[in-house]
Parts: C-alpha cells; sequence; structure tokens
C-alpha cells in the first residue's frame, strides 16, 4: 500500500494539470486581494451607506479579516471546481493513455489501487486548503493590516480581531472536509464515467446542483437537517453571533459518513467492474 501512495502522489506531482489547477486557485486569490486594495473601501461604503447615517465606526473595517473572508467564500465554488478536475485525473488520465491495464497485470489488488487514489485525492486537497487559508491570512495582514471583521449572515454582525481570527480559522478547517467531499465524489465519477470530459461534466453539475438545493427547504425537518446538501455550508456557521458548535459536530459527522459511503460505493464499483 505505501508503494502505491507513493507512485500515486509521484504521478500527481508529475501532471502538468495540477500546477494548472493550483495557479488558478491563488490566481483568485490574488484577484480578490488586487480588488480589495483598489475597490475595497468602495465596497464597504456601499454596504454600510445605510448604518452610516445612524451609526458612527471608527477603525479601519477594509482589513485583513474581511479579505481573508472575502478568499474564504471561494470555498462556495471556485475551489471544489478545480479540486474535481484535478483529483478526477487521477483516474481518467490513466483510462484515456491504457495504463491501467498495465498496472493490473502486476501484483496489485484493485480495491488497494483505487483506494491509494482516494486517499492521495483526500491529502492533496486538505494540503490545498492549508496553503489557502496560511496564504490568505499572511497577504491579507501585510496588506491591510488587521482589524474587526463585519459579515452579512442572517444580518450585519461585527467581530474583534481576536474573535474573528478564530472563526476564520475555524472555517478553513471545517471547510476541508466540505473540499474532501467533492474530491472523492469526483474520484467515484471517474470510476463510473471513466472518460475525462464527462466526468468533468457531471462533476461540475453536482456541485451546482449542491448549491443550488442548499437554500432549498425540503418540507422535513429530517431532511433539512441529514441531506448532503444541508451540510457543505457548515463552515459558514462560525459567522453567526453565537456559534451552533453542536449544529456543526453533527453536519461535520454525517458529512464525513457522506464522504465514506462515496468511497465505499467507489471501491465496490471498482471492483466489480471490468478494466478492459
Amino acid at each position: 500500500m505505501r508503494a502505491l501512495l507513493a507512485t500515486e502522489f509521484y504521478k500527481l506531482i508529475k501532471q502538468s494539470r495540477t500546477y494548472y489547477a493550483l495557479a488558478a486557485i491563488f490566481v483568485i486569490e490574488g484577484v480578490v486581494l488586487f480588488s480589495a486594495y483598489y475597490q475595497g473601501a468602495g465596497i464597504i461604503d456601499i454596504v454600510l451607506s445605510n448604518l452610516k447615517d445612524t451609526f458612527y465606526f471608527e477603525g479601519n473595517l477594509l482589513n485583513g479579516n474581511l479579505v481573508t473572508y472575502f478568499i474564504l467564500n471561494s470555498l462556495w465554488f471556485h475551489v471544489p471546481l478545480i479540486l474535481i478536475i484535478i483529483m478526477s485525473g487521477l483516474l481518467t488520465t490513466e483510462y484515456k493513455d491504457k495504463t491501467l491495464q498495465t498496472v493490473m497485470m502486476q501484483p496489485v489488488k484493485k480495491w488497494q489501487y483505487i483506494l491509494s487514489k482516494y486517499i492521495v485525492a483526500i491529502v492533496f486537497t486538505t494540503c490545498v486548503v492549508f496553503v489557502l487559508a496560511l496564504t490568505s491570512f499572511l497577504l491579507s495582514y501585510a496588506l491591510f493590516g488587521k482589524g474587526d471583521l463585519i459579515v452579512y449572515v442572517n444580518g450585519l454582525t461585527f467581530f474583534e480581531h481576536h474573535d474573528a481570527f478564530f472563526r476564520l480559522a475555524n472555517a478553513f478547517v471545517i471547510g476541508v472536509v466540505s473540499m474532501v467531499f467533492f474530491s472523492v465524489v469526483s474520484v467515484t465519477l471517474a470510476v463510473i464515467f471513466k472518460e475525462a470530459m464527462k466526468t468533468w461534466i457531471i462533476a461540475a453539475f453536482f456541485l451546482i446542483l449542491s448549491n443550488i438545493l442548499l437554500k432549498v427547504d425540503f418540507g422535513s425537518e429530517l431532511l433539512n437537517q441529514l441531506l448532503y446538501v444541508k451540510l457543505n455550508d457548515t463552515w459558514q456557521y462560525f459567522f453567526t453571533f453565537e456559534i451552533p458548535w453542536n449544529t456543526i459536530y453533527m453536519n461535520v459527522t454525517l458529512l464525513m459518513a457522506y464522504t465514506l459511503l462515496t468511497m465505499g460505493v467507489g471501491v465496490y464499483i471498482f471492483q466489480k467492474k471490468d478494466i478492459g
């Protein structure tokens, strides 16, 4: 298993699409920083235009915490979409190049082979989100300094700097769980559809549909609590006035269960499927 994992990490590192996709993530981060630097003050003025007639605001509201929050919101769509492309390529490339048949001719168990790809996807996704979080904090604080965080989640809320940092850091940590789920789904879809273009289209549709259904009321409190589409915004709960820890713990547990279930389905299908 160690040899399989080492080989999969090596193949991931050698793929040019890995670096293009990573570059895309950090270009998005750069665009957010650039936009905040040149237009951020105007955005703050628009958001607070009505409140400024009633309240007096002291200090710089456009600061590193707010910019980091802007970057954090790339976890809604941009980051998972790019991760889908990279992770599905772990398998679709081997179907396309016909190297999968060669690998299966070796003394390698099919379930270990596909499981190694899932593990690589999980580790790589975690590392990407960690690096995104680290660079977001460092660059945002360096360019904009520290300050209180203002967010609009079910109303306008302010958090002092130390509290804002705690909430942002935890949001990135919980965001990893959501990103891992989408990465695992993309690998499972690659097992099913084999072709890169089909996998990308279906995975992108899955991501879009998940974001749309997030706002849908399914008419049942139980469904609204248990369906996976209601779990992918858990990181956003850190920006409510009182952090609902019990809900966060339950959602993370459920999402991890969905992730393991998706992996299990992928391993089972790959085990039963004819590679040729």
